[in-house]
């Protein structure tokens, strides 16, 4: 399943490359709602909440009250969410699920203590866990802070916390040079819970590629740029 991207960053939809250099940028951010209309899921990242110089709420709530009120699409909602009251808040706006990354972990292990918390507040199924690798290590913080785990390494562990995860290959984000299926088969052997593979992917024959291996796709530079339709 192909599953959009909206990345929001100083109020406008944005691509970049690797997490740094933007490639486009799109005013219009609520249009993009008519474009992918057809899509079950939508992903709505908040990259400078992630980073932490300021945020995009308002502009992220009015995409997941639409996308569900108009167009009946599931959203999933992530940047910057370090504490349970914030995704508490952002759930009470339709986001059907939250994805937690930075605070998932606490020097280079499992926050188990907020994961505690969250999963009572807001419930397992509302919960995806991002597992961002830049050179094989775990990212963090807009992608700025490198960790000593891997992915697969924490799976298991991370299991009982969330209903899916979310693993962005950030060395081919915004790139289209291809998804590293080698890289996404170690992380679908490593866990039975649903995966949502990011980074690299620039073809239709990919996203059947992934989606044979239980892998669902979310793409956003090859949307933007008319690859896939």
């Amino acid at each position: 399943m192909l599953i959009p991207c909206i990345d929001l960053q100083e109020g406008q939809a944005v691509q970049l490359v690797h997490g740094r250099r933007r490639e486009l940028a799109i005013a219009d951010v609520m249009s993009l709602l008519l474009k992918f209309k057809k899509y079950k899921w939508l992903h709505v990242i908040d990259l400078d909440a992630a980073i932490g110089k300021g945020n995009n709420s308002e502009l992220a709530r009015k995409l997941c009250e639409e996308a569900a009120q108009r167009y009946a699409m599931k959203v999933r909602v992530g940047g910057g969410i370090r504490t349970v009251s914030r995704a508490e808040e952002i759930t009470k706006w339709g986001a059907h699920q939250v994805i937690v990354g930075s605070a998932a972990f606490e020097e280079s292990k499992i926050n188990a203590p907020f994961l505690r918390r969250l999963r009572t507040r807001v419930g397992r199924p509302a919960i995806v866990v991002a597992l961002d690798t830049a050179k094989g290590h775990v990212v963090t913080k807009g992608w700025r802070e490198s960790l000593r785990i891997r992915a697969e390494q924490v799976m298991e562990q991370l299991e009982p916390f969330c209903a899916a995860f979310l693993c962005t290959d950030v060395d081919r984000e915004g790139t289209m040079r291809g998804a590293n299926r080698e890289w996404f088969e170690r992380l679908r052997s490593a866990t039975s819970h649903p995966i949502i593979a990011a980074g690299g992917i620039k073809a239709q024959r990919e996203i059947d590629a992934l989606e044979r291996m239980g892998i669902d796709a979310a793409v956003g530079m090859a949307l933007y740029k008319y690859r896939l339709q």
